[in-house]
């Protein structure tokens, strides 16, 4: 066995159970703290998710480090990370909507979106449905290969897309979502990167951008997205990032990529960051 798919095993235990906990719980949920606003909610279900996980990472896998969202970072030993988003979509899961997933993916390398090798990652969404992948080996949902066969022009692409918590931010964003409506079929924001990174893998929607994403947002997602043949990167060409990512089809990537550009993307960022 790879060692690919020895973390693959790994990463689909601790995403199931973790997202047996979160849903079994869901009717509980309430408001435990915020983060970068006001309305950036943490539920007592993600801090026990996330307890969950690294109980089970200290069993399985001692010497790995740990990045979450919600815990301190433990630094690896072994050179493997697990980038962990014990609820992603914490709104949606507050309020009984189904667009939330645990996220879970082992990396190697810094850390970090820009610089890490993503080895496997597996997500749970709010359904139960078990999406996961490990690197050059595929892309599966619930044990189905998924495989994206190109895509439609981008005037008839469904596109999902998100928004920060922070309100001049999410200014700037609608800004450039205006400008790409009128390019494409329709926009969608369905509150998590995870959820949505998986649907483009199946094809269930087109295409995906969103800016200001942390590497738990997207690690296990940007996986799964990639092994089903999605391109994904940021606005130079590069990896995908906190500037943004871009999910599409690869026929279909540059052309959406240059709308998001045309539409003030590039600036908007710059300008988010000061």
């Amino acid at each position: 066995m790879t060692e690919a798919r020895t973390l693959l095993d790994v990463a689909r235990t601790l995403a199931v159970e973790a997202g047996d906990l979160v849903r079994h719980g869901r009717s509980q949920a309430e408001v435990a703290a915020t983060k970068s606003s006001s309305v950036d909610i943490v539920t007592q279900m993600d801090l026990a998710a996330e307890r969950l996980i690294r109980t089970r990472l200290a069993a399985l896998r001692p010497d790995d480090g740990i990045l979450g969202e919600e815990g301190d970072d433990v630094p690896t030993r072994s050179g493997v990370t697990w980038v962990v988003d014990p609820i992603d979509g914490t709104v949606n899961y507050l309020y009984g909507l189904p667009h939330y997933a645990v996220s879970v993916a082992a990396v190697t390398g810094d850390p970090s979106p820009a610089r890490w090798t993503v080895e496997a990652g597996a997500i749970v969404d709010g359904s139960g449905v078990l999406w996961s992948a490990a690197r050059e080996e595929g892309a599966w949902r619930d044990g189905a290969r998924l495989r994206r066969d190109g895509g439609p022009e981008l005037s008839q692409s469904l596109v999902a897309t998100g928004f920060q918590y922070v309100a001049e931010r999410r200014r700037l964003q609608g800004a450039v979502a205006a400008a790409l409506l009128d390019q494409v079929r329709d926009l969608r924001r369905l509150g998590s990167a995870a959820v949505d990174l998986c649907l483009v893998a199946a094809g269930t929607i087109d295409a995906y951008y969103e800016h200001g994403l942390q590497a738990w947002d997207m690690a296990a997602g940007l996986l799964i997205a990639q092994e089903a043949g999605v391109r994904t990167g940021n606005l130079s060409g590069g990896p995908a990032d906190s500037s943004v990512l871009i999910a599409a089809v690869p026929e279909r990537w540059q052309e959406l990529r240059d709308a998001l550009d045309a539409a003030g993307a590039g600036e908007m960022w710059e300008a988010a960051r000061r």
